[in-house]
């Protein structure tokens, strides 16, 4: 296990300014799913399968597919339930996403594949990795979610865990969910979200926020978002890196509110050796926030893992 404070690179603002890529539509099981491909293929080098956060789609990626499409064949794609994809009311989880990527790199990529996901869908891609090692060439995890098993849990009140209850049970209830849901949808709101998770608030264009609104127009949004609430709990990470092979790469964006970069960092280490992790000065999303440093450090991983 190696890790290294990631090394500066030059400040260039225009970055934010990257337009989307346009994309494409591939039918999987009866649904819509959105992808952008750039790039061509090289000998020896795998290709990249980008996969956004909750929230997020291929538009995140768009800095990052700028700049490693010159020398990588490059995927990104919207899960189902998010960005241009389909919506479908219907039970959402790590499962699904996973048996969508791998069904993805068989038919439209066609080769292993190393998986870079952020948040929800760094969890998506781990998933992946453990279930299918055999199309999976690496992984690389931006401030990636999903629990670790806990030997020795917390007690919790009574009272904590009523109001836990009832939090949910309201959250379930469609009106509710659906008033919280045209909530956040909002411009203000979203700026605000985004303001807190980012370190470096010139990231923070209203290209970004248009991004992240866009897809809340979309028929059956609503629902998602509530189906969010009713999603079963899937595999802890621990039994997920207890069947992965591949290298993995761990870019944390140290100044993310939403959890302790280096508390999870310490868990991917007593759990997995074969990776090379670097703490940015980021929040969440780091790949959108400082993309010159995470391009050059995604780049230079995959350049050093078909060289040995």
């Amino acid at each position: 296990m190696v890790v290294e404070a990631a090394a500066g690179y030059s400040d260039q603002r225009e970055i934010h300014n990257v337009p989307a890529f346009s994309g494409q539509y591939w039918q999987w099981r009866g649904h819509a799913i959105h992808y952008v491909q750039s790039g061509q293929g090289h000998s020896g080098r795998p290709p990249l399968l980008l996969v956004h956060g909750f929230g997020a789609s291929t538009d995140h990626w768009r800095k990052n597919i700028a700049a490693l499409h010159h020398k990588f064949e490059v995927w990104a794609i919207d899960l189902l339930g998010f960005g241009r994809s389909a919506k479908p009311r219907q039970t959402y989880s790590g499962a699904l996403w996973q048996a969508q990527l791998h069904d993805f790199i068989q038919a439209k990529i066609g080769r292993p594949t190393v998986l870079a996901g952020n948040s929800l869908g760094g969890y998506a891609c781990l998933c992946v990795a453990a279930a299918e090692p055999d199309w999976v060439a690496g992984v690389i995890l931006l401030n990636s979610a999903g629990p670790f098993s806990n030997p020795a849990p917390q007690p919790v009140s009574p009272m904590r865990q009523m109001v836990s209850k009832v939090m949910r049970t309201v959250l379930l209830s469609p009106l509710p969910s659906w008033l919280l849901f045209q909530y956040v949808r909002q411009r203000s709101v979203i700026r605000k979200t985004l303001a807190k998770v980012y370190v470096d608030q010139a990231a923070v264009t209203d290209q970004l926020v248009e991004e992240i609104r866009r897809p809340a127009d979309d028929a059956g949004a609503a629902a998602v978002f509530a189906a969010v609430f009713k999603s079963p709990k899937g595999e802890t990470v621990d039994a997920l890196l207890a069947r992965m092979t591949a290298p993995l790469l761990l870019l944390w964006g140290e100044g993310d509110p939403w959890m302790d970069t280096r508390q999870r960092h310490h868990a991917f280490g007593q759990h997995y050796s074969n990776l090379r992790a670097y703490f940015l000065n980021a929040g969440h999303c780091p790949h959108d926030e400082v993309p010159e440093q995470v391009n050059q450090l995604i780049q230079d991983w995959v350049l050093q893992l078909t060289a040995t």
